[in-house]
């Protein structure tokens, strides 16, 4: 009886994980109705709550992938639970990326869900448990860019309109980030189970350092310039165009002054 029900409470959802998505709820309402007296507030928590919602999900999904190919012990640390206080690190997984976004408008792979790869047999099974999360953004910007290349947005305020499609920049980031095949981020955990055990023991030192990596990169001009024009063109192919995610990017950093070019009537 005990087991079954710890069971049942490894699995239950978080009440913090509620309280996000009804903070996101409430704001998106705010920003799709013009009740925030503030629209800029409303769409910088309204983005952010979707934001953190995401990332509880793509880690979800490490876990509940790997609960499925094996590893049994992922119930008992929490990660079934969607609460972002029980992930490996928090600072990492939630509030790293969530000030990424604040300062940069990128969307930082966030992670760290502990899985026991030793539990685990067959390399498709640890391939798949690393893709699962990414694929929880390709899936979160397909969501968010469908009202676009579907012609769904007539009537749709402006402020709206602008959250959803920075949020939508936000997810095609993450997932190509993630999806970079670098050590410390998704992508190589996809291809590691290929590689030889001698590649794999010459990498592992680098992991811990993959993102920082990837960051010095795209610190390049060149580098960031282009990066940056093959998002905008993603974007555009899913029928956003720049003045939209600009201006939701201008309404979410609210306290630096939104352009008057992105003002929207209440």
């Amino acid at each position: 009886m005990t087991t079954a029900a710890s069971r049942r409470s490894d699995r239950r959802i978080s009440p913090v994980f509620i309280g996000i998505v009804a903070v996101t709820a409430v704001t998106g309402w705010a920003a799709w109705t013009g009740f925030a007296e503030q629209p800029g507030v409303a769409v910088f928590l309204f983005v952010t709550g979707a934001w953190i919602v995401s990332l509880c999900l793509h880690e979800y999904a490490h876990a509940r992938t790997a609960l499925h190919s094996g590893d049994i012990s992922i119930g008992a640390k929490g990660y079934l639970t969607l609460n972002p206080l029980k992930y490996t690190h928090a600072l990492l997984s939630i509030v790293l990326p969530v000030i990424f976004v604040i300062m940069g408008g990128i969307g930082l792979p966030g992670g760290a869900v502990f899985i026991e790869r030793s539990r685990i047999r067959g390399r498709w099974r640890h391939s798949l448990i690393s893709a699962a999360g990414p694929l929880t953004n390709v899936l979160f910007a397909i969501v968010c860019t469908a009202p676009f290349w579907l012609d769904a947005l007539d009537g749709v305020p402006a402020t709206f309109r602008y959250a959803l499609a920075f949020l939508a920049l936000l997810q095609v980031t993450a997932a190509i980030l993630n999806f970079l095949p670098v050590p410390g981020l998704d992508g190589y955990g996809v291809i590691e189970p290929w590689l030889s055990h001698g590649v794999r023991r010459q990498v592992e030192p680098f992991a811990p350092f993959g993102l920082l990596a990837v960051f010095a990169v795209l610190w390049i001009p060149s580098v960031n310039t282009a990066f940056f024009d093959a998002i905008y063109s993603i974007l555009g192919g899913l029928g956003i165009d720049d003045v939209e995610r600009y201006c939701g990017q201008e309404l979410y950093r609210f306290w630096s002054g939104t352009n008057e070019f992105c003002s929207v009537d209440q």
